[in-house]
C-alpha cells in the first residue's frame, strides 16, 4: 500500500509555515525544529535563502 504523503507549509505558522510543514512531514516536534532552524540561520549553517526558497516552492496546506 502506498501512502500519498505530500509536503505542505502548515497553516498554523509563526513566520511562513515552513518549519511546521517539515515537522508534520517528518513526524518531528515543530517547536524544536523552529529553534534548530533559528540557531542554524544565526550560526550560518543554514542559509536564510534556503528557508525563503522553501517558502516560495512548498505550497500552503489545503483548507480542511
Amino acid at each position: 500500500m502506498t501512502t500519498n504523503k505530500r509536503l505542505y507549509r502548515t497553516r498554523d505558522s509563526i513566520v511562513a509555515g515552513v518549519c511546521g510543514g517539515l515537522a508534520e512531514y517528518f513526524g518531528l516536534d515543530a517547536s524544536l525544529l523552529r529553534i534548530a532552524t533559528a540557531i542554524l540561520i544565526l550560526l550560518g549553517g543554514l542559509s536564510l535563502w534556503v528557508y525563503i526558497i522553501l517558502w516560495i516552492l512548498v505550497p500552503k496546506a489545503p483548507k480542511q
